[in-house]
């Protein structure tokens, strides 16, 4: 009897085992199903768009070019109209007046709040100089905090560098010091390009919802040269009152 009902036991977990791979085979079959249904779905649109190719003739070909060089000649002339705007350029504006002219004369303006005191300053310019050549569409300025009280009382600009973004003449964003960018001296340029274009600012064709980057944990050193007094400012700078 006892032999009798071990070979019951047996037959019961063969049974178990027997199930469990014929679920998993179940499983794979699905997915083996859905995997040939995806392809066959692809297959016939790339066979629908070569059937459309095929069909095309001169004059729907000429039809396509022209439609492309009116796009490229669009594109061209809208970088010259940026360009006489200063586009493509990280210029040094001198006041508060031109900060205004400038930010009704384009519709996206980024710009760097500095003191010469700042080497953290420094930085930010080095990095803006090489993101205003890749961004065309918007305008790349710096302005002197010091020689703008009324700016800096009014926006509540503190501390130094603080960037601010404008579209349509509104300021929607700022970074200010280095906190956003990971607190460090040696944060690369994608991970500012990436911060600006939060808002918009500039066109961004990367992942918005995640840095470039991941945290810059080693203090490396920066290529750029600094001076004794410039050595006491290596942090974020506070702007006195």
């Amino acid at each position: 009897a006892e032999y009798g009902g071990f070979q019951t036991f047996q037959h019961y977990f063969k049974r178990i085992n027997l199930s469990g791979k014929m679920a998993q085979q179940a499983q794979q079959d699905m997915i083996n199903r859905m995997v040939a249904g995806a392809v066959e779905a692809m297959e016939a649109t790339v066979d629908k768009e070569l059937e459309k190719l095929e069909k095309l003739d001169e004059d729907d070909l000429e039809a396509i070019r022209e439609r492309r060089l009116k796009q490229m000649q669009k594109l061209q002339e809208k970088k010259q109209e940026y360009k006489n705007l200063g586009h493509g350029t990280y210029d040094t504006i001198t006041n508060e007046k031109e900060f205004f002219e400038i930010s009704k004369k384009s519709d996206r303006v980024v710009c760097a709040f500095y003191i010469d005191t700042s080497f953290r300053c420094k930085i930010v310019d080095k990095h803006l100089s090489e993101l205003c050549t890749k961004h065309y569409e918007t305008r790349f300025i710096r302005l002197n905090a010091e020689k703008a009280p009324f700016l800096t009382e009014r926006l509540k600009i503190k501390v130094m560098p603080t960037i601010l973004m404008v579209k349509d003449t509104n300021v929607i964003d700022r970074i200010v010091g280095f906190d956003d960018l990971g607190g460090v001296d040696n944060f690369p340029l994608s991970m500012l390009e990436w911060r600006i274009a939060q808002n918009k600012v500039i066109n961004y064709s990367g992942d918005l919802t995640r840095p470039p980057v991941e945290e810059v944990k080693e203090k490396k050193k920066v290529t750029i040269q600094r001076n004794l007094r410039q050595e006491a400012h290596s942090r974020d700078s506070e702007l006195d009152d």
